[in-house]
């Protein structure tokens, strides 16, 4: 069984008396531990989707089930809901609140979940050791690299243990040395059976999914396997 999938979902916006078809007719399935790159040009749709992936847009038709629940229609609370559970975010630009520590910025979601403190601390610091942070625990994001500061945040989006992992754009800001890390880092994570869905304009980045998704006006151009690509000698554009 899937862990997500989606059937005939569709995004529509009205534009004054025009309507803008962001997402029309996706059908996709996504199974544990899988790791996804979706491309497209700009307008495709990939930001459409992560939203209604990320369960913080609905889709105006079609249905999506996440880990077994139907979100199509969940109320704005259940939808928090799921999201707190069963979801972990990386940002472009981190997000990291900035008057907190390395520590407190990964506790964030625990505390929003409502965490006993000793618990909530013992996830922190297990979750930065994993991704290197160990001595930066109680430095805050202005005394860290850009690098560090994405760590950060991918242990933030762990520390619920979610379902399923959303990457938009994750290294759009580092360095190539630093995004080398950074994607060593979600490998590492795909390693141990995270579910990985990363968005990307960076057709290099797509390397590292087993799954490549193009998008173009609102639906699927092509959906194939990194092993099927490379047999074709095909990059994806």
């Amino acid at each position: 069984m899937s862990l997500a999938y989606l059937r005939g979902v569709c995004r529509h916006y009205r534009m004054g008396n025009s309507v803008v078809r962001a997402l029309d007719g996706i059908d996709l399935d996504i199974e544990t531990g899988e790791y996804w790159a979706i491309q497209g040009r700009s307008g495709s749709g990939k930001s459409t989707l992560l939203n209604l992936l990320g369960c913080l847009d609905r889709p105006t038709a079609g249905t999506y089930v996440l880990d077994g629940v139907d979100v199509s229609a969940l109320s704005d609370d259940a939808l928090s809901h799921v999201r707190s559970r069963s979801i972990g975010f990386i940002f472009q630009s981190f997000n990291l609140i900035p008057q907190l520590t390395v520590e407190e910025n990964i506790e964030v979601p625990l505390f929003y979940q409502g965490v006993a403190p000793p618990e909530s601390r013992r996830r922190a610091r297990e979750l930065a050791a994993r991704v290197g942070l160990t001595e930066r625990l109680h430095h805050r994001p202005t005394e860290l690299s850009g690098g560090q500061q994405q760590r950060v945040a991918i242990a933030r989006a762990l520390v619920n243990d979610p379902a399923i992992v959303l990457a938009d754009e994750a290294t759009g800001n580092l360095d190539s040395a630093t995004e080398n890390e950074i994607l060593a880092v979600m490998d590492q994570l795909h390693g141990m059976g995270k579910t990985i869905i990363l968005v990307t304009h960076n057709a290099a980045l797509t390397r590292h999914a087993e799954k490549v998704m193009v998008l173009a006006d609102g639906r699927i151009e092509s959906l194939r396997t990194r092993a099927e690509a490379d047999a074709a000698g095909e990059e994806v554009p």
